[in-house]
């Protein structure tokens, strides 16, 4: 770690180019502008349109929601969730997942809303002027200033993208944040590649074995789903022991629906970045896949008689995707780094895509914030190290926790043992189990820390003790 007089050369602090106008991207941008770093996004998306139906948010983002004076909003764009209740294709109840005891062991449930409501908010906390669509990367050039003068803020040039457009932007850092096909990640893996220091595990394409359908209703009659009238988030996942397929409700406020279909494949593919671009995922290959699964049972409705095509034909948008699943090695280079799923895919089982982009962000805002304009690649380069760090092992364990409950629904043979195991762990095991998914708790070291009120003590956040010490130093 750099030492806390490296942070004292400068006040001016380091411009930011963030790729991505995702969650996480957006995240980070709203974390800056409550650190007065100076900022752009770009997104290549004409509009924004965040992709998925529903998320899942409480313990993991609460402290950094309540920082940020957008909790109560939060908590008002979602249902709280107490159980994953899982059935048959004869709509009986096999068995449920209990999610109360988190409530205790971190402080608050689960709530589950549609993505793009909490896309939205998050955008709301960031002006509008420093948002930029249609800007698709075509390149990244980075350079060191000569004899350390600094980045952008210095008189050289730090980074700077080409756009596909002509235009370009400069700055200090670069964040990719642009998701599992990351332009940004492709640049610099191919620039590491030149230079033999790309690790074979990164050079190779995303592995899945899944793909999905994924939709939202529009308010539908509670009349008609009186399903809808629950306080709390209806979480239904349906097991079908003869179906490549597995499927999965979730209800939300103003009486809509989101949904997940998955079909797994045989065996494990692969798509690099030219096939993923060339590959067909428009509104025909939805429609198609719509028309395989909609005679789907699943629970609800007046005589608990619905399926998949109730819920498809009340879906103005609909989306089908891949399911990638990959923890990268090499999360960044000079002055660009990676965050989100630009660096991390995990199963969307785990229910921790979302809050993993947004711990990406709480990390690397606490150290941007103390960076000056004038810091060299190689000062850079270590506060890239100390998020690393810090984030990667959790990255691996929410890989692995999305594998373990994406095995609750799968059909092989360790699928069924999974299943087995769920309906009968025991309760001090299951409370385990919950602690992993919800002991990640991180705060911002600039803004006024939050009181935790979980039974389970956050896990150690290397990124806020170190820069509240430096914080501390400088004020002294």
């Amino acid at each position: 770690m750099p030492a806390a007089n490296d942070y004292l050369k400068s006040t001016k602090k380091p411009k930011v180019l963030i790729v991505g106008a995702g969650i996480g991207g957006l995240t980070l941008g709203a974390l800056l502008e409550k650190a007065g770093v100076p900022y752009e996004i770009y997104d290549r998306m004409v509009g924004i349109r965040p992709l998925g139906a529903a998320l899942g948010l409480g313990n993991t983002v609460a402290p950094l929601f309540k920082q940020m004076g957008i909790w109560d909003e939060f908590l008002s764009l979602g249902k709280p969730l107490h159980s994953i209740d899982n059935y048959n294709e004869q709509r009986q109840l096999e068995f449920s997942m209990d999610f109360n005891p988190m409530k205790e062991l971190g402080g608050t449930l689960d709530y589950v809303c549609s993505r793009a409501a909490a896309h939205s908010l998050i955008q709301r906390q960031i002006p509008a002027e420093k948002i930029h669509l249609n800007k698709r990367v075509v390149s990244i050039k980075q350079t060191e200033p000569p004899s350390d003068s600094g980045g952008s803020g210095g008189g050289g040039v730090g980074v700077q993208i080409q756009f596909a457009d002509n235009t370009t932007a400069e700055g200090d850092i670069l964040v990719g944040a642009d998701g599992a096909y990351s332009n940004v990640r492709l640049n610099m893996y191919e620039q590491l590649q030149k230079q033999n220091k790309l690790p074979a595990s990164d050079s190779a394409g995303l592995p899945y074995k899944c793909i999905c359908l994924v939709g939202k209703t529009h308010p539908l009659d509670p009349t008609q789903f009186p399903e809808l009238n629950d306080p709390a988030c209806r979480f239904s996942s349906m097991i079908a022991p003869n179906k490549l397929y597995s499927w999965t409700t979730y209800t939300i406020p103003d009486n809509m629906y989101c949904w997940i279909v998955i079909q797994y494949l045989d065996g494990i593919s692969s798509l690099d970045q030219s096939s993923f671009r060339n590959a067909e995922w428009g509104p025909e290959a939805a429609e198609a896949m719509c028309k395989d699964v909609r005679d789907f049972a699943i629970p609800g409705g007046l005589n608990n008689s619905l399926t998949m095509g109730d819920l498809i034909d009340h879906s103005p948008s609909i989306s089908k995707v891949l399911l990638e699943e990959k923890v990268f090695d090499t999360w960044y280079s000079g002055r660009t780094v990676l965050l989100g799923d630009a660096v991390h895919k995990v199963h969307p089982a785990g229910g921790t895509g979302a809050w993993n982009a947004i711990h990406d962000a709480v990390v690397l805002a606490n150290w941007l914030n103390l960076l000056s304009s004038s810091a060299s690649v190689s000062e850079i380069e270590a506060v890239f190290e100390e998020y690393k760090r810090e984030r990667y092992p959790v990255a691996k364990i929410s890989y692995d926790n999305g594998r373990i409950f994406s095995q609750v629904v799968e059909q092989t043979l360790k699928a069924k043992v999974t299943r087995f195991v769920m309906r009968n762990v025991p309760n001090w095991l299951w409370r385990i189990i919950l602690t992993r998914k919800i002991d990640a708790r991180p705060q911002l070291s600039f803004l006024e820390l939050i009181p935790d009120n979980g039974s389970v003590p956050p896990r150690h956040q290397p990124s806020l003790e170190k820069t509240l010490s430096i914080l501390r130093a400088q004020k002294a």
